[in-house]
């Protein structure tokens, strides 16, 4: 298989444009976002063009103290086989908590949240990382993630604990130089120590991201234009090994088309410089190649059990309204507090555009006050009825009328399908509160 070369992560708003665009060379697109029965056209007509399509999962929670669920693995698998891609990737992260395993609750985070780097959450890790090797058709590449907040008592550095996550899996790396900076702003870590520390031959492709700094914290937003701290990060990665792909990422806020395609130019112009300025560096793998060697890994009950524990009680912490665990910095556990509250209230309006039409200015302030106590338990979309369901129970919103929307809305969505006479209620309520009737 030939290098990646330069590419761009594909969104629905971006897709005519990407279809047009010259110079790039490969797209990578959320996992689950697309359903393999229905791919997008824009989406179909790269892939007959040749355009290699790698899908990005973002729900498996590998560095969770559950094993991943067989049924994401299966659904990642189907997309790998309906994209014909050569590679696949997901996250070091954990995304949900509490359970059977340590007989709380579920909660969903709704967001990638940094595992602790100790020996422990490593032991975990890399038995999940197996298990989504054996069930995956493709090899599989891990990112790693940006973060708001430090573990207390850890023992490796980044660099350290990729490195031993790739020596005993052969796993490959997807490194994401903006998180590097990310962590750099936000924990005070060395980018240059953690490429110094990495195994360079293991790296699958790069990611590329803009973001922004307020009150001394770097937010990950990939909304805003590439920054050249990154850039540097990003030269100096590309001095140490020749990466088989980069590839720009933006998920909001989009620029028009010209000023996405000067990012890629300066993304490709950052790592031919540090070729030609570096001559002797090493070269990775093409991607799809024979993996790393690995070990067979296996983690205790208890250390699952104990790591489980741990990530409750930080995401009960976040999500919950549950007081902080001791050795973490408040502020910035409030700050990723708000920054998933945040997230949920704009997701949630994407999913279910109906929601902010019908309350109007209101709908973030309700629904932040919502989410507050409240933590997610199946998805975005079921928080949108969940939070829709609040809302009636307590008597909102004020007016009549929107109110009378909500619970069609609501009704329309929740439960089994009603049937008989209540099917034609339903519908006359729909028809009395259409606009222009």
């Amino acid at each position: 298989m030939r290098r990646l070369g330069v590419g761009i992560g594909w969104r629905a708003e971006i897709a005519e444009a990407v279809d047009a665009m010259p110079g790039v060379d490969w797209v990578e697109v959320v996992a689950e976002n697309v359903c393999p029965g229905h791919l997008p056209q824009a989406l179909t007509r790269l892939r007959e063009r040749g355009v290699t399509v790698i899908p990005h999962g973002v729900s498996l929670g590998l560095g969770g103290a559950e094993p991943p669920e067989a049924g994401r693995l299966a659904a990642l698998a189907e997309r790998v086989e309906a994209l014909g891609a050569p590679l696949v990737t997901e996250h070091i992260a954990f995304v949900r908590g509490g359970g059977p395993l340590t007989a709380s609750p579920p909660l969903e985070a709704g967001h990638l949240l940094p595992v602790p780097r100790t020996r422990d959450a490593l032991d975990v890790l890399c038995e999940n990382v197996r298990i989504a090797q054996d069930a995956l058709p493709v090899p599989l590449a891990v990112e790693n993630i940006a973060a708001l907040f430090s573990w207390p008592g850890e023992e490796l550095t980044e660099g350290q604990f990729l490195y031993e996550l790739a020596e005993r899996t052969g796993v490959r790396l997807l490194i994401d130089v903006a998180n590097l900076h990310t962590n750099h702003v936000n924990r005070g870590e060395d980018p240059a120590r953690a490429l110094a520390e990495l195994p360079v031959e293991a790296i699958a492709y790069v990611h590329v991201a803009g973001g922004y700094e307020r009150d001394g914290v770097w937010h990950d937003s990939h909304a805003h234009p590439v920054p050249e701290p990154v850039l540097d990060i990003l030269a100096d990665l590309a001095s140490r090994v020749a990466p088989p792909g980069v590839l720009l990422e933006r998920d909001d806020n989009f620029p028009e088309p010209a000023e996405l395609e000067r990012e890629l130019t300066r993304i490709r112009d950052t790592v031919e410089t540090a070729a030609e300025r570096t001559p002797r560096r090493r070269t990775a793998p093409v991607t799809g190649g024979e993996p790393r060697h690995s070990v067979a890994v296996l983690a205790r009950p208890d250390t699952r059990q104990r790591v489980g524990v741990a990530q409750t009680a930080v995401l009960s912490a976040l999500v919950a309204g549950t007081p902080v665990p001791e050795g973490f910095d408040r502020v910035r556990m409030g700050v990723q507090a708000r920054a998933l509250a945040a997230k949920r209230a704009s997701v949630v309006a994407k999913v279910a555009p109906e929601l902010p039409e019908i309350l109007g200015e209101g709908y973030r302030e309700a629904f932040l006050g919502y989410a507050r106590s409240r933590p997610m338990r199946g998805g975005y979309r079921q928080d949108a009825l969940d939070f829709a369901g609040q809302l009636l129970k307590t008597g909102r919103p004020a007016d009549a009328r929107a109110r009378r929307r909500l619970r069609v809305w609501w009704l329309d969505r929740v439960g089994p399908v009603p049937r008989g006479g209540a099917v034609r209620l339903l519908r006359r309520a729909r028809e009395a509160l259409t606009p222009g009737r």
